[in-house]
């Protein structure tokens, strides 16, 4: 059963479960559009096929907040907002080591190898310009929790950013080559955006996994 955060006949607002994909891959493994379209036609009875329009995407090992279209209006006017980047994502990350600075913006140009599903750092004519905003909130053990305002959504897009600079996500088997067994330390916690209907400010919060490293800090 999906945990529901927002929902009206517009939106769909869920908390994506880690290692879930949002679309189905190979793996045939249930994915979350098809949850999100089962719990809709479960919970209101309806007939045949049921419309939820994929307006963003997480990796699929992080969990947090994602927002589902239930109309196709909603799902025109997200993805124009998110395309916009007026939707306020938030995230937080536990990194090894620390941060030589306790907070800045991070710009790269980014590039996608479909084969490999790995993202490199490139430059301007190769990759599209990826920027994120992150603050130091703590330090503890050689690891840092830090607070991640991301301001384009491209794929691994934090990952890739932290770890080229040498700051690792903790547990991240892609990008961190110290990476251990375990669920990479990554989480979406809140999403805000003007409903595209009401023009109400709708606010999606995640709480943080109660698992370690996330249980090395002391988080609001």
């Amino acid at each position: 059963m999906i945990k529901v955060l927002y929902e009206d006949n517009h939106l769909l607002g869920v908390e994506k479960p880690c290692n879930m994909p949002v679309q189905e891959d190979d793996s045939k493994d249930l994915d979350l559009l098809r949850a999100c379209k089962e719990y809709i036609k479960e919970k209101y009875q309806k007939p045949g096929n049921v419309y939820i329009g994929l307006i963003h995407r997480l990796d699929r090992p992080v969990g947090g907040c994602m927002v589902f279209a239930r109309t196709s209006k909603a799902a025109s006017r997200l993805s124009d907002m998110m395309r916009k980047n007026e939707i306020e994502k938030i995230y937080y990350a536990v990194i090894e080591g620390k941060p030589k600075e306790n907070g800045g913006t991070l710009i790269d140009y980014l590039t996608k190898n479909a084969k490999t599903n790995t993202v490199t750092v490139t430059d301007e004519t190769q990759g599209k310009k990826s920027i994120l905003h992150y603050e130091l909130m703590d330090s503890k053990n050689n690891l840092s929790l830090l607070r991640i305002h991301l301001e384009t959504g491209r794929p691994h897009q934090i990952r890739v950013q932290l770890s080229s600079r040498g700051m690792p996500i903790v547990n991240d088997q892609r990008y961190n080559k110290n990476a251990k067994k375990g669920q990479i330390a990554l989480h979406c916690t809140n999403l805000r955006f003007k409903h595209p209907v009401k023009k109400e400010e709708v606010l999606l919060t995640s709480s943080l996994p109660n698992r370690w490293p996330w249980t090395e800090f002391e988080v609001m």
